[in-house]
């Protein structure tokens, strides 16, 4: 109904997944439902009869309710957050984690902008298999978009994160917050600043991604690799 070409005009869809996804996600805070709400993000995230940009935004609203702890630790520290809800957190975590390997195992047949959402989600919940896999599966940006651009900035900084060097990861939290993002305070745990960093350049991707829906180059690496 949402996405097919003979759907009632009423039907907005754009519209009604904004709403759709403030209720999961409502303010960024996870509630006792947005646990509940990941098995319909992830039903939307692997339906090929979704457009692109609409799974984009759903696994990158994957990543937003996996790494809200840490986001939230990282711009309030050394405060608490105001309104967490830890039990609820872990729960929606949890939910994201194991719907995870099933989405990253779509990568060979999905589009460049759905890879580069994909590419945060793998550096959340390393494992042994996967990270590995980040490099060549992320090529394609890498020798299409050069440092300084949004994407090719985002690729490297989750290759940085996957090699799990903590002194150069914070490094590299140090040189982009002050030289382009929102900054979070230097006693934050790495890995907690590290993911609010990433939010922000995946959202960022997203705004390069939506502006050249037409087509241009920064769709690079749709086809499988």
């Amino acid at each position: 109904m949402l996405f097919s070409p003979s759907a009632d005009p009423s039907w907005n869809d754009t519209g009604f997944l904004r709403d759709f996804y403030s209720e999961i996600l409502h303010q960024d805070t996870c509630q006792a439902d947005t646990a509940d709400g990941v098995a319909l993000l992830s039903v939307l995230a692997t339906d090929d009869r979704v457009p692109p940009q609409h799974r984009f935004e759903t696994v990158r609203l994957l990543f937003s309710i996996a790494t809200v702890t840490d986001r939230h630790l990282a711009e309030r520290w050394p405060d608490l957050p105001p309104h967490a809800d830890p039990s609820s957190e872990a729960r929606a975590r949890q939910a994201v984690r194991s719907s995870t390997p099933d989405l990253l195992g779509r990568w060979a047949v999905e589009c460049g902008a759905v890879r580069l959402a994909l590419a945060g989600l793998a550096v959340v919940f390393p494992t042994a298999r996967t990270l590995p896999a980040l490099t060549p599966r992320l090529r394609v940006f890498t020798d299409q978009h050069s440092r300084g651009t949004d994407i090719g900035d985002y690729v490297r900084f989750v290759l940085l994160l996957a090699a799990r060097d903590d002194n150069r990861t914070l490094d590299a939290v140090e040189t982009f917050t002050d030289a382009y993002w929102r900054g979070t305070a230097r006693g934050a745990p790495t890995r907690a600043r590290a993911l609010h960093l990433l939010g922000q350049m995946l959202a960022r991707v997203g705004t390069v991604l939506a502006r050249s829906r037409a087509g241009d180059d920064t769709t690079a690496g749709a086809g499988n690799t």
